[in-house]
């Protein structure tokens, strides 16, 4: 008896169901089904969040704020959901969640928490969120690795030169937005820690992807956005460690984060902050946003990431052979081989511009992707090289610039979606007769 008779093969339909799925947008070719392929942007929200979301409504009140019973269910619901996203993150006992807007939010309020004199080692590839927060203070960028040992490599290297340190960061990507690939993080996180240097997991394109254990991968602090993990309205998430945290300046000024406020000598205002996590989450809290990543969390660990990770796996594999056989096309990588991904896959092509490209898949056949350099400038012109002169392209080609077309996908995308992407590149490139291998 074959156990897998009757089961749906993984890739085939949708591991969980999504919001848009139904949608239809008008293309030269007739309105099509919407195939989004953007993910590493911005997920689809999961239908099973919104139901969540929607009961919840109803009953929507002001958190912390307010005695009615509303206002005590909703502050219910956003304690719980601090819960249920350190579950999901298996932190460890004393460490803390702070909700946040976003991952680039989060970083920049890391960034408040270092210790003045502190400094930050951070990667060459990684996204703007996590480069530019640091600016302020001393940032050693670190050469773009080309496989995952030749980072743990470098970092240690750098590490060894300045040693003895003192409040020192390291800020680790989890997968790339660019290529996809997975980096060593517990290997990362070990070196980091044996120099005496704490870090912080930038896990925006691998939260929703993989399982994160802060207490399995050893890092110091995790920081991720609602809106890539199957949920919307604006919300992210940092959490770890409460050393720094505890007697930083609040990262936001106002209610909430203050215990007392008083008018003390010379009319001067003299402020107790709060001790816990409402020190740093000022201002009336985005309760509906918490609650959305909190169902998330339970609808990715109800399915689970071994299922999630065989769904994704087959999916990359058929769009990576498919995008193979392009003539002109390349595939974007740092490290090569046969490195562990999530479903971001980057190409390029010949003689044909990506915003071009993208904006023909999306006229022509209803594809959502995005082109462009993806907010990772400086790992793109690693990877790209100086943008050559512009030479012209066939008509509706665009002309050759410095960019590229990014495919990313999840647990609400089809293999209809992938075969769809793959016969729409290959009729694209051919009526551009770009033709010319790499």
């Amino acid at each position: 008896m074959n156990p897998s008779r009757g089961k749906t093969p993984p890739g085939r339909a949708p591991l969980l169901a999504v919001l848009g799925r139904d949608v239809t947008v008008p293309t030269a070719r007739g309105d099509a089904a919407h195939a989004a392929l953007d993910y590493a942007a911005t997920t689809p929200v999961l239908a099973q969040v919104w139901e969540e979301v929607a009961a919840f409504a109803p009953r929507y009140g002001s958190v912390h704020r307010g005695s009615g019973h509303l206002s005590r269910y909703s502050t219910a619901v956003f304690e719980n959901s601090r819960e249920e996203v350190a579950r999901f993150l298996d932190l460890r006992a004393d460490d803390r969640v702070v909700f946040t807007r976003s991952t680039t939010d989060s970083l920049n309020m890391l960034a408040r928490w270092l210790p003045e004199g502190g400094s930050v080692y951070a990667f060459e590839t990684d996204h703007h969120a996590a480069l530019l927060p640091w600016r302020r203070r001393e940032v050693v960028l670190l050469d773009a690795p080309d496989s995952p040992m030749g980072a743990v490599r470098i970092l240690e290297e750098a590490l060894r030169r300045r040693a003895p340190l003192a409040d020192a960061l390291v800020c680790v990507t989890g997968a790339s937005n660019v290529t996809g690939e997975v980096w060593p993080v517990r290997e990362l996180a070990a070196v980091a820690h044996g120099y005496g240097a704490r870090t912080v997991l930038d896990a925006a394109q691998l939260v929703a992807h993989r399982q994160v254990s802060v207490r399995g991968l050893g890092v110091d602090w995790v920081a991720f956005s609602g809106h890539k993990l199957y949920a919307p309205f604006g919300a992210g998430v940092l959490a770890g460690r409460w050393d720094w945290p505890r007697t930083a300046e609040p990262y936001l000024a106002g209610g909430g984060a203050s215990r007392s406020v008083r008018r003390g000598p010379e009319a001067r205002l003299e402020v107790e902050w709060e001790a816990g996590v409402a020190r740093h989450e000022g201002g009336t809290p985005n309760v509906v946003g918490a609650h959305a990543i909190a169902s998330a969390c339970r609808a990715l660990r109800g399915v689970g990431f071994d299922a999630l990770r065989a769904h994704e796996e087959h999916l990359v594999h058929e769009l990576r052979a498919g995008l193979r056989g392009v003539p002109g096309l390349r595939q974007l990588s740092l490290f090569g081989g046969r490195t562990d991904r999530v479903p971001v896959v980057s190409f390029t092509v010949d003689g044909v511009d990506g915003l071009t490209l993208a904006d023909r898949l999306s006229r022509e056949y209803g594809i959502g992707v995005r082109a462009g350099l993806f907010c990772a400038h400086t790992l793109m012109n690693r990877l790209l090289g100086a943008p050559a002169a512009a030479q012209p392209a066939p008509a509706g080609c665009g002309t050759a610039r410095l960019d590229a077309v990014r495919a990313s996908f999840g647990a609400g995308t089809s293999g209809e979606h992938i075969s769809r992407l793959v016969r729409a590149v290959r009729e694209l490139v051919n009526a551009c007769g770009a033709g010319r291998a790499t």
